[in-house]
């Protein structure tokens, strides 16, 4: 999804802690702008009149030590928190969607029930592997398959982060989506199931399990 994108190649590329910072600035900036009005067209827009109007600095994070200092509580995302680790980590709204199955909007379905760029990206991925190319509803079951693997390597680096407990939460209710969810605007939430990640947790891990 294009608002994704930024945070989705600061992983990609590896960035450090200092430019993870910058892209989830960027990622927020570009968030609030398209909101309402969402895709990659209007995102490409709006980086466009970042990189000619302004001078987009990276974000001096100082040491790493900030995040992990003794007598306070850090809230920092999956993606900043590799490389760092803490006594107990907490992760809430642990849902159902998450990993993740791609979703494909109604106006995306007059070609069928999958979306083209990822078909199109999974088409790419075989050609250039010299691999026979899939129909597109391979493809999609390729990507979606993808997607759910890098959803799970990320919440694997969060789960590692904890050194003495970790916490793990899922809610009843929560929004459809965070990134676009407005409580001040009256966006309301939606019921939630848990992520399958507990059921595969407790099947692991049986002697862990508390009735």
């Amino acid at each position: 999804p294009h608002y994704q994108l930024i945070n989705y190649l600061a992983d990609r590329l590896n960035y450090q802690s200092s430019e993870l910072a910058t892209a989830d600035k960027l990622a927020d900036r570009i968030a609030m702008q398209t909101y309402g009005r969402g895709s990659i067209y209007t995102t490409i827009e709006v980086l466009q009149e970042i990189v000619t109007t302004e001078g987009f600095e990276n974000i001096d994070d100082g040491s790493e030590s900030r995040y992990t200092a003794s007598g306070q509580v850090t809230i920092i995302t999956m993606h900043k928190a590799k490389g760092l680790d803490w006594d107990y980590v907490f992760i809430p709204f642990l849902s159902d969607k998450i990993p993740r199955q791609l979703w494909t909007p109604q106006g995306a379905k007059f070609l069928g029930d999958f979306t083209l760029a990822e078909v199109a990206r999974a088409k790419i991925r075989a050609h250039l592997h010299h691999q026979s190319l899939p129909t597109p509803r391979d493809a999609w079951e390729l990507a979606n398959y993808l997607k759910q693997g890098e959803d799970l390597r990320l919440l694997y680096v969060a789960i590692t982060r904890a050194k003495k407990l970790l916490w793990l939460a899922s809610e009843q209710q929560a929004p459809f989506l965070w990134n676009r969810f407005n409580w001040q605007q009256g966006d309301r939430l939606q019921d939630s199931k848990p992520s399958p990640l507990f059921s595969a947790l407790c099947k692991k891990f049986p002697q862990l399990v508390r009735q």
